[in-house]
């Protein structure tokens, strides 16, 4: 079996400012379909972030099902999930119709885990789709198998819904994960929304060690997540300027009959990429030997220790497409005191607790913990919603 694992497409993003669709599409229809061409695969797996948002707008959406048309017109199977930026309703609309097409989608989780399994040469491979999962979902899903504390971690929650899925494998057939998650050690981008509410989001990558391959979705940099078959394929694209290093582009993978996974990194090229200049403002505004035009999307780091007028406006001559200026000079100018650092790296639920204490000289106990980043996580998954 040879399939394409990508993930993080974010249909419909806007970059500072830029509503990057255009560029998308530019790469979606010149780069990866003739790369799924020519490379023979079977599949195309897309572990979520299919949007950017909830609602994304309507040429994101159109764009998408231009894809899924074009890749059913080659004959290829297509299976994909709902991420933590998707609105899991939405994705999953039309599922029953779409798999007679050939494309397989899980938007909501259920206590149907049933793989989706294809046919090559060597025989069947089952393809388990588990949609983003957040610890509240999985509760309502599997309120019996909750712990008697009442809470649920996302560590926890993944074993509910890894260990009931396994349970729904048929015996001895070579399988493939598909899952929206933070795997613990792994490398994470500006670009990506935090999935945790108080607490650790971490997913141990050991859950998924008895699948033959895990497709991973959720952090933008490409990375192994504890084994060479446990894999982020990366983002589409570039989304913040820390990921201007990364290189972006899908796993190509192939499963021999034994069930043993081959991985293949291929480069997609957008029609931009997305660069920072670091050095003086006369410098990259004159110097076209050190700083040559360009006309990527850029961040430019100005060292001048002194002030410069207009500097955005004045570099879009060389740089079109500049986006952000950052002055280095100034990072240093003021500290915040230890307690006013301390109260900004602190959670939502800490700072929460740490107000009710000061209210009733009381310390929340762990039911209403519990409580708080119940409600907390529906407040963030209601944002995601209307984003």
């Amino acid at each position: 079996m040879r399939f394409i694992h990508t993930a993080d497409w974010h249909l419909g993003r806007y970059f500072h400012g830029v509503h990057l669709t255009d560029d998308q599409r530019q790469l979606l229809l010149e780069e990866f379909l003739p790369l799924v061409k020519e490379s023979k695969a079977e599949a195309v797996v897309i572990a979520g972030d299919i949007y950017d948002r909830g609602v994304p707008p309507v040429e994101a959406v159109d764009l998408f099902s231009e894809v899924l048309t074009k890749l059913v017109e080659q004959k290829v199977k297509v299976l994909y999930i709902a991420g933590n930026h998707d609105s899991a309703a939405r994705v999953g609309f039309g599922s029953t119709l779409l798999a007679q097409a050939g494309v397989y989608v899980r938007g909501e989780l259920t206590r149907d885990l049933a793989p989706v399994v294809l046919e090559d040469a060597y025989g069947p491979v089952a393809f388990q789709l588990l949609p983003y999962l957040e610890p509240a979902h999985v509760r309502g899903v599997f309120p019996e198998l909750v712990p008697e504390h009442g809470g649920l971690s996302f560590d926890e929650a993944h074993r509910i819904v890894i260990e009931q899925a396994r349970a729904q494998l048929p015996a001895g057939v070579r399988s493939v994960a598909v899952a929206h998650a933070f795997m613990a050690n792994g490398q994470s981008s500006t670009s990506e929304r935090p999935l945790a509410v108080g607490g650790s989001g971490a997913v141990p990558p050991a859950l998924f060690r008895d699948y033959n391959y895990t497709a991973l979705g959720h952090l933008h940099n490409p990375q192994r997540a504890g084994s060479e078959t446990c894999r982020y394929s990366g983002s589409l694209m570039k989304y913040s300027f820390d990921e201007a290093e990364q290189h972006k582009g899908v796993c190509i993978v192939e499963l021999d009959a034994a069930g043993q996974a081959t991985v293949e990194t291929m480069p997609l090229t957008p029609p931009r990429d997305v660069r920072r200049l670091k050095g003086k403002f006369e410098e990259l505004l004159h110097n076209r030997e050190l700083f040559p035009a360009s006309d990527d999307y850029i961040e430019a780091v100005l060292t001048d220790d002194g002030p410069v007028l207009d500097a955005l406006a004045r570099l879009r001559g060389p740089f079109p497409h500049i986006m952000h200026v950052e002055r280095v000079f100034y990072e240093h100018e003021a500290t915040l005191s230890n307690e006013g650092q301390a109260m900004l790296e602190k959670n939502e639920q800490e700072v929460f607790a740490q107000y009710y204490e000061a209210m009733t000289g009381q310390q929340l106990s762990a039911a209403q913990q519990a409580v708080l980043q119940q409600c907390l996580t529906a407040v963030h998954a209601d944002r995601r919603e209307q984003a």
